[in-house]
């Protein structure tokens, strides 16, 4: 312990924090949206090549990067209202709306009308999957750009055919339509990665905007990035370390649970090493860098943005290989309707009718809604709700969890020592009195034992007494004068060597920690501290055991603390004693067996653990490294998260398969009616039928994308 008074970090450090925060949101979206367009192709919702069009054709690190990729969602957005705007007088005048709806306008030159208004669509709003449509072909790799590349240039150069004077019905307002939707579907998945960047900031305000260096025996500010190896800082009381290091003057204890999964401060002294990111809760240090903190943590942030947009998941797959059948389905059924009208004797114009009737609906709206829908709203409320996917995959893939496995501190515990009992042996000092002048010693340290003590007198709502004679005894307590008594919390290593007879107490070896107060040379009582349990761990565990899934504590403290955590908790069972390096093998152990495994963890520690899993989860109040190998960051620290992140990663799954049934199955149906197999029976499905399936079939996908906001818990 430590008699350095307390300091707090102050409003400029609160501020610098946030301008920082502002910054790295720019560089969040521009570098999110770069990852975005470069990564995904163009099947996925990303623009093709067209970049050319808004004039940049080199992604660099330099200015104008970020107005650059806001024009690109802007130039979606422009493209979907302006087509969006001149359907609808195609939709309006269009002869199939009439009939469907029973209405009759005449206007005059209404074909040429859609003919003029649906060439600005088709050439405008269409450009982005006409050039998606010749980079696919040209790569050999057809795929979404290619089916409504192919079903709107059918329905354009046939229904212009129509126009002027092929006998038949148009197609013009199938065309608009299809192109304003799909135009929706890129415009909204463009938006969710950018709100998934902006989620992020949350991560970044865990890390100090600024350092203290010193330098010619003056203290500067300098920004965190600007460090460089063997560069002295200043760390203050409260204050988080901004590099890695060696302390080369100074004594203070670090909060490092988030780091090294210790559960205790830990005492720092000169020659002793500090990880940037834990917290000073004691004494001023000073630090030599040795690993510098330029790009540290930004950047790994910024790189796990562009990760998480590399990533794609298996559903996506899948609607890229139902795009890809479903391409060769429309050119193959199309074709064949054609030459199996001609040959049995019909006219061209129904027979080419026929053709692009089928190649037409062959490209469901509602498959280019029916993955984005979901990934955007799924992404959306998962960060409203505290979760941050990074790993799509792996995020869909926890349906799959069979056994889950728990850090404990800083995960399913608090990570910080709170009073859990304050008891006296004396009547003339009840709990609040002990506790009372305990505090009046206590808040001239920073130690952990101290900090607990004041945080539990503030609750109490306790003055705390002014002291004096205050001395630190190290390795064993404090005393201090308090209103003319001389008060001292000690230890039991002070209590052993001064051979003090003290009553009996019920402390539970090994899970908490004693401290005892003595007023005027005798023990008045005792306080325990220990890593309180979240409130919110037991009904996570509770929710995880309905759903069958097994749950197990990790830890390298001893056996009696896991033992207790997991039997407060009704856990399945603990892995206690368990070294940093081992956490990794635990995990290849269980998945030899056959489990899924996933791995809930804040520390660097749990770093390679993480990575082994199945499903890596990092809990937000952790580190860089954590978050870096996980696939899901808990923004919240919240263990309750994990069992409401399983759940909504089922009902996620749920959704997409159900959406690309409902946005394909109809095909099943509709194509070969479309195409005439049950002509002679009187059955055949007409442009204007197939049309109204389609549609039908976009209504209920997004209806059902919108039913997943209800299935967080």
């Amino acid at each position: 312990m430590n008699h350095d008074h307390k300091h707090h970090q102050g409003k400029s450090q609160r501020q610098q924090a946030k301008d920082q925060k502002n910054q790295v949101t720019e560089r969040l979206e521009e570098k999110t949206l770069h990852a975005h367009h470069k990564a995904m192709p163009h099947g996925e919702g990303t623009p093709p090549p067209h970049e050319e069009h808004i004039g940049h054709a080199e992604h660099g690190e330099h200015e104008g990067h970020h107005d650059h990729h806001r024009m690109m969602i802007e130039d979606f957005k422009k493209r979907f209202w302006v087509s969006l705007a001149l359907s609808v007088p195609v939709i309006i005048i269009s002869p199939m709306i009439q009939d469907i709806l029973g209405y009759s306008l005449n206007i005059p030159y209404n074909m040429m009308i859609s003919f003029v208004l649906s060439s600005i669509i088709y050439f405008y709003g269409g450009w982005p999957f006409l050039t998606g449509l010749a980079e696919e072909v040209k790569k050999k790799t057809p795929g979404m750009m290619t089916l409504i590349g192919v079903a709107i240039t059918v329905a354009y150069v046939y229904s212009t055919a129509v126009a002027f004077g092929l006998r038949g019905m148009d197609f013009f307002w199938e065309l608009a339509t299809l192109i304003v939707v799909m135009l929706l579907g890129h415009w909204i998945e463009m938006r969710s990665v950018l709100g998934a960047s902006k989620a992020l900031e949350l991560l970044v305000s865990m890390m100090p905007a600024e350092a203290a260096l010193i330098k010619d025996g003056q203290t500067i500010k300098v920004k965190v990035e600007e460090l460089k190896a063997d560069d002295l800082i200043l760390i203050k009381p409260g204050e988080k370390v901004p590099a890695d290091g060696e302390v080369v003057q100074g004594d203070s204890y670090l909060n490092e649970s988030m780091l090294t999964g210790e559960s205790k401060p830990v005492q720092k002294k000169p020659g002793d090493k500090v990880i940037g990111g834990s917290i000073n809760g004691n004494g001023s240090l000073q630090v030599r860098v040795q690993s510098t903190g330029k790009d540290s943590y930004l950047n790994k942030v910024i790189t796990l943005v562009q990760d998480a947009q590399k990533t794609k998941s298996e559903t996506q797959r899948l609607a890229d290989k139902a795009a890809k059948w479903l391409t060769s389905i429309a050119l193959t059924a199309g074709t064949l309707t054609l030459v199996a009208w001609l040959i049995a004797g019909a006219e061209f114009g129904f027979a080419l009718e026929r053709m692009v009737t089928v190649m037409v609906i062959s490209c469901p709206h509602a498959l280019g809604l029916a993955i984005p829908l979901v990934v955007a709203i799924s992404t959306a409320v998962s960060a409203n709700n505290g979760l941050l996917i990074r790993n799509r995959t792996a995020f869909e893939n926890s349906r799959n969890i069979t056994t889950i496995i728990f850090d404990k501190t800083g995960t399913l515990t608090q990570g910080s020592h709170e009073v859990a009992r304050v008891v006296s042996f004396s009547s003339a000092y009840p709990e609040k009195e002990l506790l009372r002048l305990a505090a009046g010693v206590e808040q001239n340290s920073e130690h952990y034992i101290s900090q607990g003590v004041l945080r539990k007198v503030e609750a109490e709502g306790i003055a705390i007494p002014a002291s004096s004679d205050f001395h630190y005894l190290p390795g064993k307590g404090l005393e201090g004068t308090v209103e003319g008594k001389d008060v001292k919390v000690v230890g039991p290593n002070y209590i052993k060597e001064y051979n003090i007879q003290v009553p009996e107490n019920d402390a539970e070896e090994g899970v908490e920690t004693v401290v005892y107060i003595m007023i005027d040379q005798q023990v008045a009582g005792f306080i325990t501290l220990k890593d309180r349990i979240r409130p919110e761990s037991e009904e996570a565990i509770r929710i995880l055991k309905e759903n069958g899934i097994k749950n197990l504590l990790l830890t390298g403290d001893n056996e009696r603390v896991a033992k207790s955590v997991s039997d407060k908790l009704g856990m399945d069972g603990y892995l206690a004693n368990v070294l940093p390096h081992e956490k990794q093998e635990k995990v290849k152990e269980l998945q030899a067996k056959g489990e899924f495994v996933a791995m809930t963890g804040d520390g660097v520690n749990d770093a390679p653990a993480l990575a082994q899993a199945e499903v890596g989860i990092a809990v937000g109040s952790g580190t860089d490294v954590a978050a870096e190998t996980a696939d899901i960051i808990l923004v919240n620290s919240n263990p309750q998260d994990i069992s409401s992140l399983i759940l909504f990663g089922k009902a996620t799954y749920r959704k997409m398969i159900q959406n690309l049934i409902w946005a394909t199955a109809y095909n099943v149906i509709a194509l070969p009616l479309a195409a005439g197999v049950l002509y002679k029976q009187g059955i055949m499905v007409s442009p204007a039928v197939g049309a109204a399936l389609m549609s039908l079939s976009t209504v209920i996908v997004a209806i059902n994308a919108q039913l997943l906001r209800k299935q967080i818990k």
